[in-house]
């Protein structure tokens, strides 16, 4: 069991991996696969136009590597989004903590025993199960991808709308 700095999040167990790596690192890591899947984003052509290796954004992608600041300055350039945009959400999210010590899960994380999961204080505690399993699976799917690029190549937003509300019409049974 190892003692966490005094005022450090604690570290989550990654899924498919041996290492731990914190929460946020993993979050961004997730937003920054979703935005390269969108855009349709090679690893190779990403890691080319950061001057890296695709492995090295697999790293990243993974939360094997942490992403430096001024890394994420390239990454929200080429990608082009706000930095912001790789911490969206990212407060109402909720981590899988059956892997942390009680040490690890005490301190600045409330922990949602029903739940087996932890956020922030202070953090609204809406918690959706399973959300990055969600996330990752939705937001990778070649067609969910090529429907926003299709619903987005729309360029008046009033049949926009209208497409959408269709859509919600459409979906409810």
């Amino acid at each position: 069991m190892t003692r966490e700095k005094k005022g450090r999040i604690p570290s989550v167990k990654v899924k498919n991996s041996s290492s731990h790596a914190n929460p946020i690192d993993v979050y961004v890591g997730r937003r920054i696969r979703q935005r390269r899947m969108f855009l349709g984003i090679s690893q190779e052509k990403l890691g080319e136009a950061l001057g890296l290796t695709f492995q090295q954004v697999q790293k990243y992608e993974k939360a094997i590597n942490r992403v430096g600041a001024s890394r994420l300055f390239d990454l929200s350039r080429v990608l082009g989004v706000g930095i912001s945009f790789f911490f969206e959400d990212a407060e109402h999210e909720a981590f899988d903590i059956s892997s942390l010590s009680t040490e690890q899960q005490s301190g600045i994380w409330v922990v949602h025993e029903e739940k087996k999961s932890f956020s922030r204080k202070g953090a609204v505690n809406t918690l959706v199960e399973d959300k990055h399993a969600f996330d990752t699976l939705f937001f990778s799917s070649k067609e969910t991808i090529d429907l926003l690029k299709a619903y987005y190549k729309i360029e008046d937003q009033n049949i926009r709308k209208k497409i959408l509300e269709l859509v919600k019409t459409l979906s409810i049974k």
